[in-house]
């Protein structure tokens, strides 16, 4: 199963008029990276990039001005995920602006059954939060010191090592290998077992007081008892 685990960076939070300006991704197959990705910016045209979203990536719209624009790289995109899901941190948001650029362009929209929500994800494994990426890379241990703006192919990187984690993949790919060594039906003679007395028994469990007790109990019974086929 191929994955692209992916991220976009915008003039602002607004996918009817906002733009993407960035886009990376990390494709996955069978929940492993292939080291196949792509990372492109993208000149947003007459939108100018709003001062909040400058101060969380800081791509500035002198940057941008000699990039292309989205319909001379959106073949490129498509192509990359073609036949994959579509994984994002926060997905409403990422495929809000994808399937806005592809509207303009005449595109369908992507599908919602292709789509995984990572932060979906986590909500229901970590009810309690914070669930950002960051407090998801501090949970299992990912290091994320060299994160200090957010950015599309950066933010991939990390969130494939998370959404790895969440999913149990590295467990599951060691388990794997050890069935992969010895089939399921396979019968393996390992020789007669060895069967060792102690050299000390073992100190009874029940005191005096309570093994009489019960005694008494399996006598007011009768003969019929099922306990008098243990008595020794």
């Amino acid at each position: 199963m191929r994955e692209i685990i992916f991220d976009t960076e915008t003039t602002g939070l607004e996918s009817k008029v906002d733009r993407i300006i960035e886009i990376g991704g990390i494709e996955l197959f069978n929940h492993f990276p292939t080291g196949r990705t792509i990372h492109l910016f993208i000149n947003p045209e007459d939108r100018k990039v709003h001062p909040d979203a400058l101060a969380v990536h800081g791509i500035t719209d002198d940057f941008l001005k000699d990039k292309p624009k989205f319909g001379e790289v959106v073949q490129e995109i498509r192509n990359f995920f073609e036949g994959a899901r579509w994984v994002a941190h926060n997905a409403t948001f990422d495929m809000g602006f994808i399937n806005a650029e592809f509207s303009r362009l005449g595109i369908e929209a992507v599908p919602p059954e292709l789509v995984t929500d990572t932060l979906s994800m986590a909500r229901r494994k970590h009810p309690m939060g914070p669930n950002s990426l960051d407090a998801l890379c501090r949970r299992y241990g990912i290091d994320n010191s060299h994160r200090t703006k957010h950015g599309a192919l950066l933010d991939s990187e990390l969130l494939a090592e998370v959404y790895i984690e969440m999913i149990g993949g590295r467990q599951t790919a060691l388990g794997f290998g050890a069935v992969a060594k010895t089939q399921v039906n396979e019968v393996v003679d390992e020789g007669p077992i060895e069967v060792v007395a102690r050299p000390r028994a073992l100190p009874p469990r029940l005191d005096a007081d309570t093994a009489a007790a019960h005694g008494k109990l399996v006598l007011a019974m009768g003969d019929k008892a099922i306990w008098n086929k243990y008595a020794h």
